[in-house]
C-alpha cells in the first residue's frame, strides 16, 4: 500500500516537472519571438539613398495649387549607379589574423576602391546636347559625367583616361554636338567632338580663370566669363581667334560703373543673339547685344525674392525669361526682359526642389531646366511651362474642359512640406 502510493506521489511529482518545464519552454518562446523584431519588408537600400525620393515627386510643382503649374520638378542625378551588394557583410571575407594584418599581407584584390561608383562632389558646368544627354563638370571627381535621362545609364570622360583635365567648370555644347570645357588650372578651354574626342584647345594665352561659356550659334561667337580679370572674351566659334572683350580688366573686383564687372560667373546668349552676364560681386544681371554693346543692368544686393546675393548661373527660356542661380539664397529666380522678377523657387536643402550651393543652369530644346549643385554634387532637372502651354491651359479652365491641354501643364495636387518649398511670385500669369 505505501509502495502504491509512493509510486503516485512519485508520477505526481514527475508530471508537475514537466508542466513547470513545458511553461518555462513556452514563456522563453514567447519571450524570443517578442525580442526579435520583424524584418523591415521595404527598407531602402544604401544605394537608393541619394537617388530616391520616398514620396510623389510628380507633385512638386510652382506655383502651388490651383494656379497653372509653370515649372515642374522632374528628375535627379547624383552619380553612376550604386550595387548595395558592394557593401553587403555577406560578401565579406573573414578577418585577418592580428599577426598578417601586422605584417601588411592584405591582398590587392580585397581592396575594392576601383568598384566603387563615382558619385557627383563638386558640380560646375552643365549642357545638353542634341540627343538630349546631360553633361555636368565635376570638379570633385575631375571628370564630365554624361546622364541619359531615359536609360539612366552615365558615362565618363575622366581625367588620365579620355582626356587631360586639371580643373573643370564650364561646359556649353554647340549645333554639331562640340562639347566646350572651360578648364581653370590649364588656363584653356578644350573641345570634343560629338565622339568626346579631344579637337581643340584655346585661351591659354588669354584666360587666367575661365568659368562659364555661352556660344551663339547664329552669330558664331563663344563666349567665356574670364572671372579673375573681371571680363567675358568674346572668340570666333570657328577658327578660335579672339574678337573683343566685355567689360574692363585688370581692376581686382572693384568696378562698378554699368558695362563692367567685379567678378562675373555665368554668361548666357538668347535667340536674337543679345548676351546675358551674371555681375557676381555687383549682384547685377547685364545685358549687352550681339555685337558688344551694353543694353541695361538689373538687380541689387539684398536678401529678398527680387534681391541677388551672390548669382552665378544664368539661361533665357524660349519665351525670353531669364532664370537666375543665386548660390547665396539657393533659389534659382525668373525675370522678365525688363528684370521684373516672375517666380522664384529652391531653399537650402537636400530634398527634390532644394538645392545645396547652386551654380549652373542651363535650358535645353525641350524646356527643360538643369541645375548644378556643389555641396554635394548633384543634377536636378526641372520642366518650364511655356507660355504657349499656360495660355491653352487657361482656356481649357475657362470652357469647362475635362482634359488638360498638355501634359506639362496639367495641374496636380502639391506635396506636402517639406516636400514641396514652393515660394511664387504672382498669380496664374506668373513667368508670363
Amino acid at each position: 500500500m505505501f509502495a502504491h502510493c509512493k509510486s503516485d506521489r512519485t508520477r505526481k511529482l514527475l508530471a508537475a516537472v514537466a508542466l513547470f518545464a513545458l511553461a518555462l519552454a513556452f514563456a522563453g518562446s514567447a519571450y524570443a519571438d517578442k525580442k526579435k523584431p520583424a524584418p523591415a519588408a521595404d527598407a531602402p537600400k544604401l544605394g537608393d539613398l541619394r537617388t530616391k525620393a520616398y514620396f510623389d515627386t510628380s507633385k512638386i510643382v510652382w506655383p502651388n495649387p490651383p494656379a497653372i503649374a509653370r515649372i515642374r520638378f522632374v528628375d535627379l542625378f547624383t552619380g553612376e549607379k550604386v550595387d548595395p551588394n558592394l557593401f553587403s557583410k555577406k560578401n565579406e571575407k573573414p578577418k585577418q589574423k592580428w599577426m598578417d594584418r601586422l605584417a601588411g599581407t592584405t591582398p590587392v584584390e580585397d581592396i575594392r576602391v576601383k568598384e566603387l561608383p563615382f558619385q557627383l562632389i563638386r558640380t560646375y558646368g552643365v549642357a545638353v546636347d542634341s540627343k538630349g544627354l546631360i553633361y555636368a563638370a565635376d570638379q570633385g571627381v575631375g571628370a564630365i559625367f554624361i546622364f541619359n535621362p531615359e536609360t539612366k545609364a552615365v558615362e565618363l570622360i575622366a581625367n588620365g583616361k579620355q582626356a587631360h583635365l586639371g580643373m573643370i567648370s564650364g561646359l556649353a555644347m554647340d549645333d554639331n554636338d562640340r562639347l566646350f570645357v572651360a578648364d581653370v588650372k590649364l588656363h584653356r578651354v578644350d573641345v570634343f567632338n560629338s565622339k568626346h574626342q579631344l579637337e581643340a584647345a584655346f585661351g591659354a594665352e588669354v584666360l587666367a580663370t575661365p568659368a562659364s561659356i555661352a556660344i551663339d550659334t547664329e552669330n558664331r561667337f563663344v563666349y567665356i566669363v574670364d572671372t579673375q580679370n573681371d571680363v567675358v572674351d568674346v572668340f570666333d566659334a570657328d577658327n578660335f581667334k579672339l574678337l573683343r572683350k566685355l567689360g574692363t580688366p585688370g581692376n581686382k573686383h572693384t568696378l562698378t560703373a554699368p558695362g563692367t564687372f567685379s567678378l562675373p560667373e555665368g554668361v548666357a546668349v538668347d535667340k536674337d543673339g543679345n548676351v546675358y552676364i551674371t555681375d557676381t560681386f555687383n549682384d547685377r544681371v547685364e545685358i549687352f547685344d550681339a555685337d558688344g554693346g551694353f543694353i541695361r543692368t538689373f538687380g541689387k544686393n539684398g536678401d529678398g525674392p527680387a534681391d541677388f546675393e551672390r548669382p552665378k548661373g544664368i539661361a533665357v527660356d524660349c519665351d525670353g525669361h531669364i532664370w537666375v542661380a543665386d548660390a547665396a539664397q539657393d533659389m534659382v529666380k525668373v525675370f522678365n526682359q525688363e528684370g521684373r522678377l516672375l517666380i522664384y523657387f529652391g531653399q537650402h536643402g537636400e530634398y527634390p526642389g532644394k538645392f545645396m550651393g547652386i551654380y549652373g543652369i542651363t535650358i535645353d530644346k525641350n524646356n527643360r531646366v538643369i541645375t548644378s549643385e556643389t555641396f554635394p554634387g548633384r543634377v536636378q532637372v526641372f520642366r518650364y511651362v511655356t507660355d504657349a502651354e499656360f495660355e491653352a491651359e487657361k482656356k481649357r479652365r475657362e470652357s469647362g474642359d475635362q482634359k488638360p491641354a498638355s501634359a506639362s501643364a496639367e495641374q496636380k495636387p502639391a506635396a506636402a512640406s517639406p516636400t514641396n518649398p514652393v515660394s511664387v511670385a504672382g498669380t496664374d500669369s506668373a513667368a508670363k
